[in-house]
Formats: structure tokens, C-alpha cells, sequence
């Protein structure tokens, strides 16, 4: 990822957000215990929203979590087991808990994460999720037309995950290159670019373009345009109010 200025608020780079947490010692098993207990949460100022980076204890379960959180593995390896439905998450992969459901997890010494937490409505599936990125991608809507700059792109999605009351999504998603002027973020997106990269200008003049591998967030209230020049497809995760 590549950025022209720092403290960019707006939209973050949450490889080098986590880079800077100063975890436990990872080689000590006692230093960490609980589901994500040592972790540094983003300042996010709306919604039901919070974004961490966490480093992973070995081992653990838990009675059931008080929000639907994705969780996308940035370093290690980490499984996730309910009843007798396990995910296992390489580094790169991601899933969603879905709120109250008991499980279980083995991560490996060291293991980091990043965790979108919405606590907008209840779960919308019984056991964990994973983001398979390999699915079948339908046509979905493009960008509002008035908003475009040149032709219209061709957009595919497949959504893995949709909370109970549809605030909380989370899928895979590709376009055709495009260009979009600046437009008033209703929601909270995380974003793993699996292809291709894009340039985002926010309403202060802050520019940063992310690239494949880069995993960010734009947050809710963010005035930023998207350009792209090349096929993109990204793992999103999203919470959108419904009113």
C-alpha cells in the first residue's frame, strides 16, 4: 500500500494499524487468555461498529459472543470449531461468528487478526462462516451513474453472510475498472483486495492507493471517490443501517 500523507481518518490501512498494537508476549500462553482479549480498537465514532486488531490466544472457548464479528487472519493460523463444524483460517482467510453461538478455537503462537464487530440485530446463521472466495460470483449493481466518470463497470458478487435483519453483510465482490467521484459513506467497509488495486481521494485531500494483499477500512461519514484501472475483486465485510 502506498499513501501520500499519514493519519489519514477517513480510510485505514489495517496492516500497518496493526503493526503498531504493542501485544502480550506471544510465547507465553498465560499473558493471553479470552477470545480476543488483547486488542486495540480503531477510534470509530458511529454506529455499532468496532474494528481491532488482536493477537490470538492458543486456545479457548466461548458461550457465545454479544455480536456478530468477521474476522480476518492477518499473520498465523487459526481454527474455529462449533459442535462438529470446524473452519480452519490460513493467513489471508477470513469467516463470520455469528452473535451467541458457543465455539470453540486453536490458533497458532503469534497469531493476529483483525475483527469487524456489528452489534446492529440478531445472527443470521447458526454456525461459523467462512468467506469462500472461490464461489460463483452473480451481476450486481454499479455505481450510481451520475456519480461515474466514463463508461460503466460490470460488477459480480456472492454474499457468504447476511445478518437476520440484512445490516451486516459480508462476501466476495469483483468490477470492471472504473472511475467515481467522491460520495458520502453510509456505512462501515472493510476491504481485502484479492486483485487488482485502488486509489481513494477523501473529502480532505488525503489520497492512498491499496493494492492486492492490502486489507482497510472506510468508515462511516467518509467522503472519498474510488478509482480502479485494472479487474478488481476484494473480500468485503459491511455494515449499512437500514434507515
Amino acid at each position: 500500500m502506498t499513501t501520500t500523507t499519514s493519519n489519514v481518518h477517513s480510510f485505514y490501512d489495517l496492516r500497518a494499524f496493526a503493526a503498531d498494537v504493542r501485544f502480550g508476549d506471544a510465547t507465553d500462553a498465560d499473558v493471553i487468555t479470552g477470545w480476543a482479549a488483547d486488542s486495540c480498537a480503531l477510534p470509530l465514532s458511529q454506529g455499532p461498529v468496532a474494528v481491532l486488531a488482536a493477537r490470538i490466544a492458543p486456545k479457548g472457548n466461548h458461550a457465545g459472543l454479544e455480536a456478530d464479528e468477521f474476522v480476518f487472519v492477518l499473520e498465523g493460523k487459526l481454527t474455529l470449531v462449533k459442535g462438529n463444524h470446524s473452519v480452519a483460517l490460513p493467513r489471508n482467510a477470513s469467516a463470520v461468528i455469528p452473535a451467541g453461538k458457543p465455539f470453540a478455537w486453536q490458533a497458532a503462537v503469534g497469531t493476529t487478526v483483525i475483527i469487524m464487530r456489528c452489534g446492529s440485530g440478531p445472527a443470521g446463521a447458526e454456525t461459523i462462516v467462512p468467506i469462500d472466495e472461490s464461489m460463483d460470483l452473480v451481476p450486481s449493481g454499479p455505481p450510481l451513474a451520475e456519480l461515474l466518470v466514463g463508461a460503466t463497470p460490470s460488477c459480480r458478487n456472492f454474499t457468504d453472510y447476511r445478518s437476520a435483519n440484512g445490516e451486516f453483510v459480508c462476501g466476495t465482490w469483483d468490477s470492471t475498472p472504473y472511475h467515481r467521484l467522491s460520495m458520502p459513506y453510509r456505512h462501515h467497509e472493510f476491504m481485502h483486495l484479492l486483485e487488482g488495486d485502488v486509489t481513494f481521494v477523501d473529502g480532505n485531500g488525503r489520497e492512498a492507493t491499496f493494492s492486492r494483499g492490502d486489507a482497510f477500512l472506510v468508515e462511516m461519514g467518509a467522503h472519498c471517490s474510488w478509482e480502479s484501472r485494472n479487474h478488481v475483486k476484494k473480500v468485503y465485510a459491511i455494515y449499512r443501517p437500514a434507515a
